[in-house]
């Protein structure tokens, strides 16, 4: 077991025990807090996710909060057709729509649903990565067209109107029911159910980083020219690693449409998709642990100066933004990690010096003699 590994897996021991046992005893196991903090795990999912495409292939993806939505509005579709009485949704018989679209029927099946909730964002994401990185696309260019895609997407999700609820999203949804169990997201269950579902992510986010997968997404984000030249297909991996990242953006969607209980267009806005990059950012890219934990600080953060400071929270939050990005530009991570190796180099100079100080044993001065 090489050595980042075994500090990567005690770092994750220590951010499940703080999920699983920390947060809830210090919330004192409160319906309404563990409904919030439920909401911040799930954003927790979509920040580790950019992580593997930014911070390991080196793609920024500005785009992510599209494949978010997806998934979203596939739990929504579902738990919209539960509500409805007459079988047709009643924002459709507003807009003139006299029967159920094709496109709609499956999400009546709970099961189908999961399955397009993963496979629907990872197919989108799919296809806009072949598009870019069949043509060789790397650098602000992805960063460009993921963004406009976003624009494009939202648009068509609000002008659709009659199918998708338009700007007012998809409201009046009907609580999930797994296995006759009717999920109550201000319950402990559904709590520790977010949070079974985050700590599922980053171990497939830790397993990907370090196989060897996630060893040639390194060498990609170095040197994609070199990479290509050893006979590896980059584009098919900067692919993989787009759907996976989509699949896992599709997953959080649908955590936090059962938190909130609609979805909204505002899931896929410019301004939320900037969010992640900024929570991503903050936790520190190279690290799916650190960037899922940053993107839960930043929410806890937000939550809280809202409360203190009404109408100047966003100041003081931009504010810190800023010198996160001036003197943290590798996130929490980058500072832990470097203080580690400062520490750790300081430790090797001590005992160093005590062997010097030491001198040679007696046994070491007979030989020499």
């Amino acid at each position: 077991m090489s050595k980042k590994l075994k500090t990567d897996l005690n770092t994750f021991a220590l951010f499940a025990a703080v999920i699983l046992l920390g947060f809830p005893i210090i919330l004192g196991f409160d319906g309404y807090e563990l409904n919030t903090y439920s909401r911040y795990l799930s954003l927790g999912i979509v920040s580790m996710a950019l992580a593997l495409s930014w911070g390991t292939a080196g793609l920024l993806n500005l785009g992510q909060a599209a494949t978010f939505g997806i998934g979203s509005y596939i739990m929504a579709m579902h738990l919209k057709l539960k509500a409805s009485q007459s079988g047709l949704p009643d924002f459709m018989g507003w807009n003139n729509v006299e029967s159920l679209p094709w496109f709609w029927v499956p999400f009546h099946s709970l099961p189908f649903t999961l399955v397009a909730g993963l496979l629907v964002p990872a197919l989108v994401g799919g296809l806009i990565a072949v598009f870019m990185f069949r043509a060789r696309i790397s650098g602000v260019f992805v960063a460009v067209i993921t963004l406009a895609f976003l624009v494009a997407f939202q648009l068509l999700v609000i002008e659709q109107q009659g199918f998708t609820g338009g700007q007012n999203g998809l409201t009046g949804l009907a609580p999930l029911t797994i296995f006759e169990w009717t999920v109550d997201t201000y319950s402990a269950q559904f709590y520790y159910l977010v949070a079974g579902c985050l700590i599922v992510a980053v171990l497939i986010g830790l397993y990907l980083v370090h196989s060897k997968f996630g060893l040639i997404l390194r060498a990609i984000r170095e040197d994609a020219i070199r990479v290509r030249f050893f006979g590896y297909n980059v584009a098919t991996y900067e692919t993989m690693v787009f759907c996976i990242s989509a699949a896992l953006a599709g997953w959080a969607g649908m955590l936090y449409v059962l938190v909130l209980e609609f979805a909204s267009p505002t899931y896929m806005s410019v301004s939320f998709s900037l969010a992640i990059v900024i929570w991503c950012a903050v936790g520190g890219r190279e690290s799916v642990i650190a960037a899922a934990f940053g993107a839960i600080i930043v929410n806890i953060l937000e939550g809280r100066l809202s409360d203190v400071f009404v109408e100047g929270w966003n100041l003081i939050l931009g504010a810190g933004f800023v010198l996160v990005v001036l003197f943290m530009p590798r996130g929490l991570h980058g500072v832990i990690a470097g203080a580690g190796r400062l520490l750790s180099s300081r430790n090797t100079r001590g005992s160093s010096s005590a062997k010097v100080a030491k001198g040679p044993n007696r046994s070491q001065t007979k030989g020499a003699l």
